[in-house]
């Protein structure tokens, strides 16, 4: 028997490699070949033999017996439309943002239920609990989720509330109808607000980025720790760079 034969007709080899890519996330990055198996849920054999193929092509790497995604993963995604327009456009607003409030600014796109980190500037306080760019966040929860919800099409906003909704904190707002109530604050005042209801002691102000056509398309924030970040006088800054992102990303269209 073949070594397809053996993996069965209803998993091709891209349905494999995307199940061990799967098995890495932001607080997995490094896989032994058991951990690999216990993640991906493929056979160990299996396992092993398209791991080996993906190292050969560039999208894994293995060094110290460890795998970990490889360098051609990441060339490649730098060529995705939303990291090229999206990213290059924003990125000037971004710096500007982080130079005026010296705390973490992050963007983000809705990827179904969840929020994208599409780029980062981390602040001087090291704060190890947000996600890092590829990584995502919910987002009923966060600011830039909210910031983006607010101008959504009601099926979208239907499809992320529908959804499971639970507490990440004390604060953190379960119910349909708190949130919704948030959602509404948000096109009145031009940004968003998460306190506390991802991480203790972290907040968050986001407002959304606009495409050519009015579409809402992402947003952008400024996170850290709650003290320091108190929407009243951080808010306005957040939106107006989120308005000059939007100038900027609309006229590259």
């Amino acid at each position: 028997m073949s070594p397809a034969e053996r993996d069965g007709p209803a998993e091709g080899a891209l349905d494999r490699a995307a199940a061990i890519l799967g098995a890495f996330d932001p607080a997995h990055r490094e896989l032994t070949l058991a951990a690999l198996v216990a993640r991906c849920g493929l056979p160990r054999s299996t396992t092993h033999r398209t791991a080996e193929k993906m190292i050969r092509l560039g999208w894994l790497d293995k060094p110290a017996e460890r795998y970990r995604v490889g360098n051609r993963l990441f060339e490649i995604a730098g060529l995705a439309p939303i990291r090229l327009e999206l990213r290059e456009a924003v990125l000037p607003f971004l710096q500007d943002l982080h130079h005026a409030t010296k705390i973490t600014v992050q963007l983000g796109v809705l990827d179904g239920a969840q929020i994208l980190v599409v780029d980062k500037i981390t602040g001087h306080r090291a704060m190890p609990m947000l996600s890092q760019v590829g990584g995502a966040i919910p987002a009923y929860c966060s600011a830039l989720g909210r910031a983006i919800l607010a101008y959504s099409q009601p099926e979208i906003i239907d499809a992320v509330l529908g959804g499971p909704l639970p507490a990440r904190t004390p604060r953190t707002l379960t119910s349909p109808v708190a949130i919704m109530r948030e959602l509404t604050t948000v096109p009145e005042r031009g940004w968003a607000v998460d306190r506390e209801e991802g991480n203790i002691g972290v907040s968050c102000v986001a407002a959304p980025i606009f495409g050519p056509l009015g579409s809402v398309v992402a947003a952008l924030s400024v996170t850290g720790p709650s003290p320091l970040v108190r929407a009243d006088r951080i808010g306005p800054a957040v939106r107006m760079a989120a308005a000059g992102a939007s100038r900027a990303y609309s006229s590259r269209l």
